[in-house]
């Protein structure tokens, strides 16, 4: 007896595909440039959740990445 979703393509597989594809197309650049275009839509988003400005949010977000991590005298000089 054969599957019942044998040789069937879910909608995400075709989107990961094509996604995976435009990237390879893409120059080193336009990766790097997509790449930080994307980090900035992240941390606008960030902001207007929190209700920050934008040098807050950046601070706010190094802080939480340094949770858990051995003390730096130089990290807790620059972000607090």
């Amino acid at each position: 007896m054969g599957s019942y979703t044998h040789g069937m393509n879910s909608v995400a597989d075709e989107l990961r595909a094509q996604g995976r594809q435009e990237m390879l197309a893409m120059t080193a650049e336009e990766r790097l440039s997509l790449a930080f275009s994307l980090g900035e839509a992240d941390l606008e988003t960030f902001r207007k959740a929190h209700g920050l400005s934008r040098g807050e949010a950046l601070r706010e977000l190094q802080r939480r990445r340094q949770r858990g991590r051995r003390t730096s005298q130089a990290m807790l000089e620059i972000i607090g």
